[in-house]
């Protein structure tokens, strides 16, 4: 990644020929070996860490004049602190392969001139001259020690996650990296929870379905959809979708059931999304024996009399490893097949097959600790359409 983004960026490049310790991890740029005075003008090493603003794909700048520092306060040759930086105390979290860096403060300094840093050169070599200046006067300290740093592994992105290093996120982002995630239907609804997943870092999504994608599949899926693409198997169509954007989406065009358990061998948690309640007995049966934890989504519409519009329910169930078989035995997911359910006929329902998918991946980032829940989280919700409040 340094040695890519340097061969596209001249002040990344002007940076390692002048020997800093550069290198990149979770969208910021990480100067390590940078010396500094404490109170009692004794001699320590701290790290500079700025984000990495991508323009396109190869070309970068830096979002603004502050920036991180692992270390503690920097202090002069008079031992007072170094004034003009501004900032304060806070923390940063980044990839394992910087578990060295903890980030303790941010600094906010503009050269005295120009109010503005032109450049990650101009930028990293002033903060630099400030901070490190004491250190290289007193011990002659030196910040230019051409050390390679081990860059961290490939993403499972084809696109730099600026988004997660923006909110500074990371260290929630990381919590999905080992998972291998299965969705067993990926029509309407699985289609969605799909299209929301790619964009965390799971290690890998395995999609399955048999069917092939018809032109009312279109009308309820997320995605452009072209021409040639009707008649063709789900999973390939889907898959193809984000061929561009990251790695380790997986097709399988067949029917999940007892048969199937080699094909979740490592899968850490699945989405289960068909509309049959037959099938879904099935997939309970496999799920469950494999003791892997998995999400069941489910929609009943029907005919709202009065007025003929529609009205139904949305409904989320979770099933935990240790509890999965008492969850069924309450028969909250139909394993049977309703014959007066129009919602499999013919109406195309994209904003509520994206609503139940956002239920869905909503609860499993609870399940991570990535969003905030209750001790006693609940596992079943239901969304009634017509006044659109959540039981659970």
């Amino acid at each position: 990644m340094l040695q890519k983004l340097a061969s596209h960026n001249g002040d990344i490049q002007r940076l390692i020929e002048k020997g800093y310790a550069l290198s990149v991890d979770s969208h910021y740029l990480i100067v390590r070996d940078v010396p500094y005075l404490d109170a009692e003008r004794k001699l320590h090493w701290g790290s500079l860490v700025t984000k990495l603003v991508f323009v396109d794909q190869d070309h970068v700048r830096p979002e603004d004049h502050q920036i991180f520092f692992a270390g503690s306060v920097p202090h002069n040759l008079e031992g007072t602190p170094i004034p003009n930086l501004g900032g304060g105390t806070t923390s940063l979290a980044l990839g394992d392969a910087s578990k060295d860096v903890v980030v303790q403060r941010s600094f906010s300094h503009l050269p005295f001139r120009t109010k503005k840093y032109e450049d990650f050169f101009d930028k990293i070599d002033t903060y630099v001259a400030v901070i490190s200046g004491p250190a290289m006067d007193l011990h002659s300290a030196n910040p230019y020690t051409f050390r390679a740093v081990e860059n961290v592994p490939d993403s499972v992105f084809k696109f730099h996650d600026t988004l997660t290093s923006r909110a500074e996120i990371g260290d929630l982002a990381a919590k999905f990296k080992n998972d291998i995630i299965a969705i067993i239907g990926i029509g309407g609804t699985g289609s969605y929870i799909l299209d929301l997943l790619v964009r965390t870092p799971v290690k890998e999504i395995r999609i399955f379905d048999k069917d092939l994608f018809y032109v009312h599949n279109a009308f309820r899926a997320p995605g452009q959809t072209r021409e040639d693409e009707f008649n063709r198997p789900k999973v390939e169509i889907h898959k193809a979708r984000y061929d561009d954007y990251r790695h380790g989406v997986k097709a399988e065009q067949k029917f999940v059931d007892s048969t199937s358990a080699a094909d979740f061998d490592g899968v850490t948690f699945a989405f289960v999304c068909v509309d049959k309640g037959s099938s879904r007995s099935d997939v309970f049966d496999l799920l469950i024996a494999k003791g892997i934890p998995f999400i069941d989504v489910g929609m009943g519409l029907d005919r709202n009399k009065p007025d003929n519009s529609l009205t139904g329910m949305l409904r989320t169930t979770y099933f935990s490893a240790q509890d999965a078989q008492k969850i069924r035995d309450m028969r909250l997911a139909d394993v049977s097949d309703d014959p007066n359910d129009i919602y499999r006929n013919n109406i195309q329902l994209g904003e509520l097959n994206a609503l139940n998918a956002c239920l869905a991946v909503i609860k499993f980032k609870q399940l991570r600790g990535f969003y905030s829940s209750e001790p006693d989280s609940p596992f079943h919700f239901l969304l009634d359409i017509q006044d659109l409040k959540i039981v659970h």
